[in-house]
């Protein structure tokens, strides 16, 4: 590895040329790679309600709809509005009371079930019927359009509604994350390092790696809002550590190679590449435990951050070694004082109360685990935006004027007996929380003949093999009343057609809350096992990677707990994601102490020698990383308006610090109280020699 270190230190020039070429293609990449703002979209193909969703398209070419309230209009304008609305692409058909009779008739001749539906006091209810699925980019357009032809007395909801504005917010706050999240880091390197040229290197660098990871996402396709929210946050602060290590590096070699700035900057870069391996591979492995997730969100975020993390090794070794080499001479004239000079005093405190931390520890450890356990968690998609946006003043005027908040959709047989329809239907009325239903036999009554009936009601309702009704529910989506309810109208229309379907927004987020509760567990439990697997490999020890991952997972546990003495609720992204992501970036910190504890160890000190140079020699390293992390974070989760990403940001801005001190404060007493075991259960940890003596040399002087 030295020899390669040494070829990239001469070819320097070259790798930077080479490095600003490749922005062009990851620009491209970038501008074609398209971002999903749907999270339903991601669940499994194999749900029923996923199908029957699939089925609306190929059987209706139908994919979404939404409600439209129109207030405080006249009748003869509100069909005006709803031609244009039926003028506008995209918009399949617009149902209103017009499709079963003659706006001349009063309204009071309606059957009582369809005046509830279409009317209620000076409001009435248009349904608009999207030709593709709910977050297509043409069902998207469709609903900026109908925004902009309808005026201030009409509200737009819908889930196609909430994905627009989800959509519009992320285009507008994503540039400003990066901003703040790059000047944060700055600021944090700037008082953490020699040198006010040195983080301006480094932001270039992660700047390519991220550019190179989000230019080679063109290959998946697409990538979800959340990914590309969140991808270059997270690659600046867990990738932030290996140019730090570089840097170090670096200028211990030139120590040793006075004069020869190449050879050291080789030395380094081999030396580097050792160092951030381990940390490295359990950074990715806790990203690519999130592919093990069945809901396809943890694929995407696992693959572009694995990526990213590899692109940042990769860049360190490479872009990095040769920026450092070109502006050297800079480097030294841009030299000042550090903040993080010395630290020997607050290591040797704390290195010397190890028992009161580990008091502490115990102490707080039952809170933690106590809230954890009890951290409510919330599926609703438009909970996590601001109440301001259009969807959610559309949401809430549907909720005032109609007393509804879902519509639920059934497909069932075409063919099955008219009485029996009826039957379903009216059974399905009587289910609690069913405000009312839309059916062919609603609209026309089971009297009417076939032949009689509108065509373009007959092609709304029906298909070549399917019938849609539709059902009004007053419960809220992702809320367990709205779940009974859903499950009960799926046993009424199994009862009467086993092929029927119950499918609409909220019985997808039922399946979301079911999928994804188990994907928590199932992700936290293959991320521990990778890390322990890893670190087990990378020391030879049983003891190490119970010891580190218990330290990191406790850590986790506290940073959970925080927002059920809040008494505040997480989107459920956040609650998966966490773990996984909290444990891979920050066990390195763990890692970094632990590797120079044994070397320390192995040089013959004795275990309160070993853990406090160990503890004195990486503190400056874990607090400048844990800080660079937090920065990375913090400024987006204050800023951002979408709780998906703030409160993900949050989590892991706090879990940055609470890692941090946890590792500084608990770790070393940990190795202080389990050294005897860590000897044992661990192979040549206290090296060749010291092992092949044992105690036998002990034994023979006495």
């Amino acid at each position: 590895m030295v020899k390669i270190g040494k070829w990239i230190a001469r070819h320097k020039v070259l790798i930077l040329i080479l490095g600003i070429l490749l922005v062009v293609p990851s620009v491209i990449g970038m501008a074609k790679t398209r971002v999903n703002y749907d999270l339903l979209s991601y669940l499994p193909e194999h749900l029923e309600t996923v199908k029957g969703q699939d089925l609306l398209v190929d059987e209706y070419g139908m994919g979404a709809f939404s409600m439209v309230v129109a207030e405080d209009m006249e009748l003869k304008d509100v069909q005006k509005l709803k031609e244009a609305f039926e003028e506008i692409p995209h918009v399949k058909d617009v149902l209103w009371y017009d499709d079963i009779t003659d706006i001349t008739v009063p309204v009071e001749m309606l059957p009582d079930d369809l005046e509830e539906a279409f009317f209620r006091g000076d409001a009435t209810m248009l349904l608009a019927l999207f030709d593709n699925t709910t977050s297509s980019d043409e069902a998207m357009d469709a609903v900026t359009q109908m925004r902009k032809t309808a005026d201030k007395q009409c509200f737009i909801s819908g889930m196609t509604g909430v994905v627009t504005d989800i959509k519009n917010l992320c285009l507008k706050e994503m540039p400003v994350y990066v901003v703040i999240a790059v000047l944060l880091c700055l600021f944090i390197l700037e008082l953490t390092s020699g040198s006010y040229l040195v983080p301006v290197l480094f932001l270039l660098s992660i700047g390519l790696a991220i550019l190179y990871n989000m230019g080679t996402n063109i290959f998946l396709g697409e990538i979800s809002y959340i990914t590309q929210s969140l991808t270059a946050i997270l690659q600046l602060g867990v990738t932030m550590d290996y140019s730090i290590f570089l840097l170090h590096s670096y200028e211990e070699n030139k120590k040793r190679f006075p004069g020869e700035k190449e050879r050291a900057m080789g030395h380094a870069i081999a030396n580097t590449f050792q160092s951030v391996i381990a940390s490295s591979v359990t950074t990715i492995a806790g990203f690519a435990a999130l592919c093990f997730m069945t809901f396809a969100l943890g694929r995407d975020l696992g693959i572009v951050m694995g990526k990213g993390v590899l692109m940042g090794v990769l860049c360190c070794v490479t872009i990095l070694p040769s920026l450092v080499l070109v502006f050297d001479r800079a480097i030294e004239k841009t030299s000042h004082r550090q903040l993080l000079t010395n630290m020997d005093r607050i290591s040797g405190f704390i290195t010397k109360h190890y028992k009161v931390w580990i008091g502490v520890f115990l102490i707080l450890i039952i809170p933690a685990a106590y809230g954890n356990s009890r951290t409510e968690i919330y599926y609703n998609i438009a909970q996590s935006l601001p109440e301001s946006l259009p969807s959610n003043i559309a949401n809430e005027k549907l909720e005032k004027d109609f007393d509804m908040a879902n519509v639920h959709m059934v497909l069932m047989d075409k063919h099955m007996d008219s009485l029996k329809k009826q039957e379903m239907m009216e059974k399905i009325d009587e289910v609690d929380g069913v405000k009312w239903s839309i059916s062919m036999n609603s609209l026309i009554g089971p009297a009417v003949p076939e032949s009689m009936i509108p065509s373009e009601v007959k092609e709304m309702l029906q298909s070549e093999n399917y019938e849609l009704a539709f059902v009004c529910s007053e419960y809220g989506a992702a809320t367990e009343a709205v779940n009974r309810q859903i499950a009960q109208i799926d046993r009424i229309v199994k009862a009467y057609d086993s092929d029927a379907m119950v499918i609409g927004e909220a019985p997808l987020m039922k399946d979301l809350q079911d999928v994804t509760d188990i994907d928590l567990k199932m992700v936290n439990l293959v991320s521990i096992a990778a890390i322990f697997l890893i670190i087990m490999l990378t020391f030879k020890s049983i003891s190490l990677p119970v010891i580190l991952v218990a330290v990191i997972e406790s850590a986790i546990m506290v940073n959970m707990a925080v927002p059920y003495f809040q008494g505040e609720s997480l989107p459920f992204v956040a609650s998966i994601v966490i773990g996984t992501i909290q444990l891979g970036a920050t066990v390195d910190y763990a890692i970094l102490m632990t590797s120079r504890y044994q070397k320390e160890r192995r040089r013959g000190k004795n275990k309160k020698e070993a853990v406090s140079i160990a503890h004195r020699m990486s503190m400056p390293s874990i607090v400048s990383s844990g800080l660079s992390f937090f920065a990375a974070t913090f400024g987006v989760a204050a800023y951002s308006n979408i709780d998906m990403i703030s409160s993900i940001c949050t989590l892991l801005a706090r879990g940055a610090l609470i890692s941090m001190c946890v590792v500084i404060l608990i770790l070393p007493a940990m190795f202080m109280i389990f050294d005897g075991v860590v000897c044992k259960t661990s192979i040549g940890f206290l090296g060749q020699k010291k092992n092949a003596a044992g105690f036998s040399g002990k034994k023979k002087t006495a």
